[in-house]
């Protein structure tokens, strides 16, 4: 049977619209099923914990369980692997943090690409850090600090959490921006390093203002400056490193990815509801006992973010030669 051509048209434009309307009815619904955040590490720290607290936050205002569901290793990558490989319908999510961001320059082989395979969704919060010194090094100031280094080349040592963490890759980016010689030594994480920072066997500390804040006030190490590109309000008294190297910044973070090709409906209601979340004033101040700040941003601008640190950690890891333990 031929159709009248106006009778064509009409039913033609009713199909166009069709998976507009089925995307549409798609994210309405959702969530209609419990949905998984999977964090790449293990449970109890600060990251974790982070995930927990946005979690029961989607949980509540979504009206469906949201469970955290730890799968850590290989630096992060096998629970980021799992998340490239789920369905992309919004019901498995990623905790995705700094080491996303290294790890494409870190690790010769992954079997995935961070930025192309995992879609921003939301930003959580960024973990400001801050440079410690013994008090035997005679500097108060960075720039007395960059002076003292350069007079002694190779004499300084620098603990760090191990190879790629924070900690290190911040004391890197500091040494490729100033062009000091100082000794990078790995320890299996922050607290031994901070450890020996106290004890005097290495001079130099990056770490979280959450772990190092009762060294700071009591003396026992010398806050050199923060690693935010301003200062920090509970901190007020410390510069930030910017202030003396110009367009230093060194910070954790974490936020929320999915899959490739997740509805875009289905990505902007999450992060409607994880900036509701981050300007509660509970969950900031749980965020700040973590040593960390909340941070709101468009998918499209943690995008940008994301693949902004990817650059600039690329360019450290290759400066300063690291690799995957």
């Amino acid at each position: 049977m031929k159709l009248p051509r106006r009778q064509f048209l009409r039913l033609a434009g009713g199909a166009a619209v069709l998976p507009a309307v089925s995307r549409k009815a798609r994210a309405q619904a959702y969530p209609s099923k419990p949905v998984r955040i999977v964090v790449p590490i293990a449970a109890g720290g600060g990251q974790d914990i982070s995930a927990r607290l946005i979690g029961q936050w989607l949980s509540e205002r979504l009206g469906q369980p949201v469970i955290i569901d730890n799968r850590p290793g290989g630096g992060g990558n096998i629970g980021t692997e799992a998340v490239v490989r789920a369905a992309s319908d919004g019901y498995t999510l990623l905790l995705v943090a700094f080491p996303n961001a290294i790890n494409a320059a870190l690790y010769d082989r992954l079997n995935f690409d961070f930025i192309r395979d995992i879609a921003p969704v939301a930003s959580i919060y960024i973990s400001p850090q801050v440079m410690l010194l013994n008090p035997s090094v005679p500097a108060e100031t960075v720039p007395a600090f960059i002076a003292y280094a350069k007079s002694n080349p190779g004499r300084l040592s620098m603990g760090t959490p191990g190879n790629g963490t924070p900690g290190h890759v911040a004391g890197e980016l500091f040494k490729l921006m100033t062009g000091i010689n100082i000794v990078s030594v790995p320890y299996r994480g922050g607290a031994p390093a901070l450890t020996d920072a106290l004890g005097g066997q290495v001079q130099v500390v990056v770490t979280s203002t959450a772990a190092s804040i009762e060294h700071i006030r009591n003396g026992k190490l010398r806050a050199l400056a923060v690693t935010t590109s301003t200062r920090l309000e509970a901190l007020g008294a410390i510069p930030a490193m910017a202030e003396h190297v110009p367009g230093y910044e060194a910070n954790g973070w974490t936020g929320i990815g999915a899959p490739k090709n997740t509805p875009r409906e289905i990505i902007d209601k999450l992060n409607l509801e994880a900036t509701a979340a981050l300007a509660d004033a509970k969950i900031k101040a749980r965020l700040a006992d973590l040593g960390g700040v909340a941070i709101s941003m468009t998918p499209s601008a943690f995008g940008t973010f994301i693949a902004d640190e990817t650059e600039k950690w690329a360019k450290v890891v290759k400066f300063a030669g690291i690799k995957a333990e």
